[in-house]
């Protein structure tokens, strides 16, 4: 893996697709893509971990202009493969702090990419970076998911989310730092493959403030891409805050 790429290289990148396979169901990216597409208007998109395409590409079917911000060249190559990644502009860069030129009416994170950055340093410092490539009453959304913590008996740490005969995955919690990771086990050809990611999760109170401290302010926050109340027994979230027009 070319350090570079971080956690998302050569290796990661070859199976993403195929590992990430139900969230490239058309139900699901054509939903999330109408979504934006809704918030952007007649603007440009600004996709912070643009990754292999998932959301840009049909996004930049509906007409909308998008650009997109990754640390892994491995991943921007699989991009670049498909069928109108080439149109699609991307800088090599992290999110938290990379500018590119322009502005935006909508920058959005989806499928948890803000826990990519593992510091609350970093996080905040990616609502800063993206109020600044905000156009006036543009708006920056977060898909993420709640921390599965009611899920943790005493002295417990860890909380498996994918069991089968070829695959194992489980959450790794550390209730005092925030910091987590995402591990993966899986038998391939008879072979056992583990892989690791590193993530800091972040709570929606926490988000808010990030984005009070970057100027934004919240609009909207659903427990999905189709506009479900967010309750307290959501375990995910999309928000939405918005750049004030003056």
């Amino acid at each position: 893996m070319d350090d570079a790429d971080g956690h998302f290289g050569e290796r990661v990148a070859a199976r993403y697709d195929e590992s990430s396979a139900e969230m490239f169901e058309p139900g699901v990216v054509d939903t999330v893509a109408d979504f934006l597409a809704g918030l952007a208007g007649g603007g440009q998109a600004l996709e912070l971990g643009i990754g292999t395409g998932r959301i840009a590409l049909p996004l930049a079917r509906r007409g909308v202009g998008v650009h997109g911000i990754d640390m892994s060249r491995a991943m921007v190559a699989r991009l670049r493969a498909k069928r109108g990644g080439e149109a699609i502009g991307v800088t090599i860069g992290d999110f938290a702090t990379t500018m590119v030129d322009g502005t935006f009416s909508v920058a959005y994170l989806v499928f948890n990419t803000i826990m990519n950055l593992t510091t609350q340093a970093a996080q905040v410092a990616c609502f800063g970076n993206v109020a600044a490539h905000l156009e006036p009453g543009g708006c920056f959304v977060i898909e993420v998911s709640i921390p599965d913590l009611r899920r943790l008996p005493a002295g417990q740490t860890a909380v498996p989310f994918h069991v089968s005969p070829t695959r194992w995955a489980f959450d790794i919690y550390d209730v005092a730092t925030q910091a987590m990771s995402s591990n993966y086990i899986e038998v391939i050809d008879g072979r056992g493959d583990y892989t690791s990611f590193p993530f800091r999760y972040v709570w929606p109170a926490e988000l808010d403030l990030m984005a009070q401290l970057a100027g934004l302010r919240l609009r909207e926050r659903w427990d999905g891409w189709t506009r479900e109340p967010f309750t307290s027994e959501s375990r995910q979230h999309v928000s939405i805050w918005e750049k004030p027009a003056s």
